[in-house]
């Protein structure tokens, strides 16, 4: 007798119901209306401009960073984007008498082990350093507005473009696409940088006034150019992308050129310490709430016919907080908030990353000092991945190398349970799905699992015989292996480690798993699961 693959499915289904609990959850063959572009670049580093030559290396590149940045452009077919600017964006000023770069630093502390330089003085040598990145990386560069200086942010803008002009920034491949001026100026009246009264109808003239001769003399003349400006770039919801529409920033000579807006986003703030439960932050609801209030920007700046992004981002400002952004719930964390940005319409986001910072997904020199609480370290602590690395690798693997891949959210009826589908063509052809639920050192008992039974469905012009034969699919699968969400080493991407190797390859063998896509699987507390149809 004949018995159909979906009906098999049922029955293995109500089988396994007897036994434990499990998610159904629904997954269109085609892809639906809806879905959001995904840019092979989606998940994009922000690097902090006081020591970026830390990151690219001086008189030869950082083997290194060189190597992590590689390996995530194997999986995707094109490197991170790289923008460096952030605070120190603000305090930085060109010399013709610096070769490289002067930095001034702040005595550390127990609370900001690596602080942010409080004036950095810069050469042309500065950004020609550019050319160690990877072939094919593409950059944002910060311009300082913080000053009020028309003559350092002009003297900026040459720099930066003369650089990428030099026969060897350009024989490496690495592009400029964009000037950004000013970081997070909504904040200025509360630095110093600004009055206290200072308004956002203050800051669109301002911003004119240090942009416009910047731009020129970058010649930049308007949207079209193979340099273009990056707009906004703040901090909060004080200073909005849609009020500065509304006052006609885009209307002025240098807001013509604006193509990208950038919004910045941290989920909480570690400026003065604090304790922040790794169990909150490990939340799927908390994911979402940190993005959707950004949601009427994103569609005002898309009517406008410009890219929304998200130019500097992680975990927990001012550098990460210990036992949270640099554990490996900050790996999952990592997967859901950067998918579910994707769905939303934000096409990149800039993960901040600095020397000795908590949150940095990698290490890029030798530490002297804890990046936790600032003490001596005997012996130095070697370059090296942290834990929010296995976090892009299990999101590049996603995205794929098309270029031309989209995304959904798929409706998982847990709280602690997100999935994802990606679409090759109008063809699903891998999903992902993070178990957010905590499974902590301390925790005890059996660690808890739920079961995911996929339900194949039909989208546009998918026919019911495409669904049925989906049910007889097998399928591939990679595991993201924790052991606890407050570790903060020993994680496994397909029973691979990149923590073992100088630079950044996988040590042991690749291990995945091949099931019948009608019997599912199951996904544990801490873990995440990249499903391949095959």
């Amino acid at each position: 007798m004949y018995c159909s693959p979906r009906l098999l499915a049922v029955a293995a289904l109500a089988l396994r119901l007897t036994r434990s609990s499990a998610l159904n959850v629904s997954v269109p063959i085609s892809s639906p209306s809806g879905s959001q572009t995904l840019a092979r670049t989606l998940l994009s580093f922000s690097i902090e401009q006081d020591r970026w030559p830390d990151w690219s290396g001086i008189d030869s590149r950082n083997e290194f960073t060189y190597s992590a940045l590689t390996t995530l452009a194997t999986l995707t077919g094109e490197p991170p984007k790289i923008r460096v600017g952030a605070d120190s964006e603000d305090h930085t000023f060109w010399s013709p008498t610096v070769t490289v770069n002067e930095d001034e630093f702040p005595p550390a502390n127990t609370i900001t082990p690596y602080p942010e330089a409080t004036h950095i003085t810069v050469g042309n040598a500065y950004y020609e350093l550019s050319r160690f990145l990877p072939r094919g990386t593409h950059m944002t560069w910060g311009i300082n507005l913080g000053a009020d200086n028309v003559t350092n942010a002009v003297n900026m803008a040459k720099a930066i473009v003369r650089a990428f002009r030099t026969s060897t920034v350009k024989a490496s491949g690495v592009v400029l696409d964009l000037l950004e001026v000013g970081n997070e100026a909504d904040l200025y009246r509360n630095n110093g940088l600004r009055p206290s009264n200072w308004t956002v109808q203050d800051y669109v003239p301002d911003w004119i006034s240090i942009a416009g001769p910047a731009v020129a003399a970058a010649g930049i003349s308007g949207p079209d150019g193979p340099v273009s400006v990056q707009g906004a770039a703040f901090a909060g919801q004080g200073f909005t992308p849609t009020g500065i529409f509304n006052l006609g920033i885009l209307d002025s000579a240098p807001g013509k050129a604006i193509t990208q807006i950038s919004q910045h986003r941290y989920s909480a703030a570690f400026c003065n310490g604090g304790d922040f439960p790794l169990t909150s932050f490990m939340s799927k609801q908390f994911v979402r709430g940190n993005l959707t209030v950004f949601n009427a920007d994103i569609a005002e700046t898309h009517s406008r016919g410009l890219t929304y992004v998200l130019g500097e981002t992680n975990s927990i400002a001012c550098h990460g907080a210990p036992g949270v952004s640099n554990t490996a719930g900050a790996a999952l964390w990592t997967i859901d908030y950067t998918l579910q940005a994707a769905t939303l319409g934000i096409k990149e986001l800039f993960f901040h990353e600095g020397v000795g910072y908590k949150y940095d997904f990698f290490q890029p020199v030798t530490l002297n000092r804890s990046t936790i609480d600032g003490s001596p370290l005997d012996p130095p602590s070697a370059p090296h991945i942290q834990p929010s690395f296995y976090g892009a690798l299990v999101v590049n693997s996603f995205v794929g190398t098309t270029g031309a891949s989209t995304i959904v959210e798929l409706d998982v009826g847990d709280a602690d349970v997100s999935g994802y589908a990606v679409f090759e063509g109008t063809a699903v052809k891998r999903a992902v799905f993070v178990n957010l639920h905590a499974w902590l050192a301390s925790s005890t008992g059996t660690r808890p699992s739920v079961h995911i039974d996929l339900d194949f469905a039909s989208g546009p012009g998918a026919s019911q015989s495409q669904v049925d034969a989906f049910w007889g699919r097998r399928a591939s699968l990679r595991r993201l292996a924790i052991g606890h969400a407050d570790d903060t080493a020993g994680l496994t991407w397909a029973g691979q480690s990149y923590e073992n190797s100088a630079n950044v390859a996988p040590t042991g063998g690749l291990v995945t798993e091949t099931v019948q896509a009608s019997e599912g699987f199951s996904i544990s507390s801490t873990e995440a699961v990249l499903v391949e149809f095959l």
